[in-house]
């Protein structure tokens, strides 16, 4: 599913002209991405949570030249599915089997 196809979803779900989906889905798009930045973990119930985690620095190599390339720390964000989204992803695969 692409975020064109979400906002069709919502514009569908909602009876809201596509502008106004896309709307809705751009600020709970941006929603999540300033809150990742100042470090706070959102969780959606029944989802799942995301968070940030920091990566350390290191020694990488350049795939092209073999030549030893410092690597700076960094933040990533991450996703954890809920166990009701896990449920629900495994109940469907069941019974399509």
């Amino acid at each position: 599913m692409t975020k064109a196809d979400l906002v069709e979803e919502v514009s569908r779900a909602i009876t809201a002209t596509r502008k106004d989906a896309e709307t809705i889905v751009e600020t709970i798009f941006a929603s999540i991405v300033k809150a990742l930045r100042g470090d706070d973990k959102i969780e959606i119930r029944g989802f799942g949570s995301f968070r940030t985690r920091r990566r350390r620095g290191r020694i990488g190599r350049n795939p092209k030249t073999g030549e030893k390339v410092e690597v700076p720390p960094k933040r990533i964000p991450f996703f954890k599915p809920s166990k009701e989204l896990k449920e629900l992803l495994n109940a469907q695969r069941s019974s399509a089997d």
